[in-house]
């Protein structure tokens, strides 16, 4: 008989964006060391989804195993944009070396810091690895990609890969909301439920909050949808993709935005509504300067 998974409940809530219970339910006794460093790379990574960066930057020291070393730079990369440049040229050195390049965190991080950076064939090419077949994380990295690419089919050939492995996974889960979101149609239905049931075996999460809040919109619900993501913002006020949904909703509605955008811009400068909404600007500038 197997031995019980120690880490289940702890990914469980990382995976469902429960981070500050996945933080403070860590202190797991009798892990063997390979387990405790996958859970303090959790803990840590719990940790830059708050927000905390400088704290993962201050704890995780040069003696740090690879799978923390990897996401010190992670927090690094997020912190400022500044460390950016500096950070992928360190990733890059990392990747080349035969002794680590195929730890699946590393490899994690690697695709989480090039699909951040919209690169994506970059990306896949450190997460779209046989090396790794069983990793749930990088297909769930691959699927988010794919989605991000706007290649929904290859998102659905990642997902039934998922399904082989272990249909009832968590990021199984998560991945087979997401993949319906991208068909769309009848499918957003299937994504609600899927949303719908983690909100009742689970914490409720900004995560869970939004999904369920995406597809309200999609389905027309847009009161319902702004019910869910006002409840996600008394959850964290600064979370990016409460405040972009909100800005999206309101508008819907036929409500002012400026205060969510406001928010965004502030906290989150780098977000791609942010960026579109900026260029859109520069452009209706531009038209009305070239008019006059």
């Amino acid at each position: 008989m197997a031995a019980p998974d120690q880490l289940f409940n702890l990914r469980n809530n990382f995976y469902l964006g429960a981070y500050q219970a996945a933080i403070n339910n860590s202190d797991l006794p009798n892990l063997s060391p390979e387990d405790a460093v996958e859970r303090d790379s959790l803990v840590y990574r719990s940790y830059i989804a708050l927000g905390s960066y400088q704290l993962v930057i201050n704890e995780i020291d040069s003696s740090a195993a690879t799978p923390l070393q990897a996401v010190k730079l992670l927090a690094l990369y997020l912190s400022s944009p500044d460390n950016r440049e500096s950070t992928i040229t360190s990733l890059k050195e990392w990747l080349n070396d035969s002794a680590i390049r195929s730890n699946p965190i590393l490899r994690l991080i690697a695709g989480t810091i090039f699909m951040h950076e919209e690169d994506h064939n970059e990306a896949l090419k450190h997460t779209n690895t046989v090396v790794h077949a069983a990793n749930m994380e990088l297909h769930a990295l691959n699927v988010q990609i794919y989605i991000k690419m706007h290649r929904s089919d290859y998102a659905e050939k990642q997902l039934r890969l998922m399904q082989q492995i272990d249909e009832d996974h968590t990021l199984t889960q998560l991945a087979n909301a997401w993949v319906n979101l991208a068909v769309g149609g009848s499918k957003i239905q299937e994504a609600y439920l899927i949303f719908q049931d983690f909100s009742e075996k689970n914490i409720m999460t900004g995560l869970i909050l939004n999904g369920k809040a995406v597809c309200c919109m999609h389905m027309g619900n847009f009161d319902e949808a702004e019910t869910l993501l006002l409840e996600a913002l008394n959850k964290d006020a600064k979370d990016p993709e409460t405040l972009a949904n909100l800005v999206v909703c309101s508008l819907h509605l036929g409500k002012s935005s400026s205060r969510y955008l406001s928010q965004l811009k502030l906290s989150h400068p780098d977000h791609i509504l942010v960026k579109r909404t900026s260029s859109a600007e520069e452009s209706f500038e531009r038209a009305i300067q070239a008019a006059a």
